[in-house]
């Protein structure tokens, strides 16, 4: 059975896809692990809304993307910047499982975040988008299953404000 290759309009989704195929041409990897490893495991789409300062409501695209977990829990950033989609999180979160693979990290490959420019909200509005964000995505955060962390657009406090919220959800101490 010939692999059938994914392409994609997202040019790096489709450059990662590319990538892996050929390397795993130059392995020789059997063609059913090719197909299970072109693909995530599980991508989580959630809508995000926050109430504004202004009163008004605006619902942001969230999104968070497990590629592998075959070595470990998923591990990658959570990004808030208005180009975040769905394939961009594929992409990265398929480089995530192969940096930590390559580099003999015992995790797998996640990635996620918010098509948002977080530098137009107010520091009120994007505590509250971040722990939206994370309740919406709780059922698939945890230190046994996906690790968030900072990346584009986010820092320490953000990962704080999922931490804290998954843990007041869990009733006990989510690290």
């Amino acid at each position: 059975m010939a692999v059938q290759k994914r392409t994609s309009t997202n040019v790096l989704l489709d450059t990662a896809l590319k990538n892996f195929y050929g390397a795993a041409e130059e392995m020789k990897l059997d063609d059913g692990l090719v197909e299970v490893l072109s693909r995530a495991e599980r991508s989580l789409c959630v809508s995000v809304p926050v109430q504004m300062d202004d009163g008004s409501v605006r619902v942001f695209d969230g999104y968070r993307v497990q590629h592998s977990t075959v070595c470990g829990p998923a591990k990658g950033g959570v990004r808030f910047h208005p180009d975040v989609n769905l394939e961009e999180c594929e992409a990265l979160a398929s480089l995530m499982t192969w940096k930590c693979s390559l580099a003999g990290i015992p995790y797998g490959g996640g990635k996620g975040g918010i098509a948002v420019d977080p530098f137009e909200l107010s520091p009120r509005e994007r505590e509250t988008m971040t722990r939206t964000f994370a309740a919406r995505i709780s059922s698939v955060i945890g230190d046994w299953t996906d690790v968030p962390a900072p990346d584009v657009g986010t820092t320490a406090a953000e990962m704080v404000w999922i931490m804290d919220t998954i843990s007041k959800l869990r009733g006990k101490l989510e690290p």
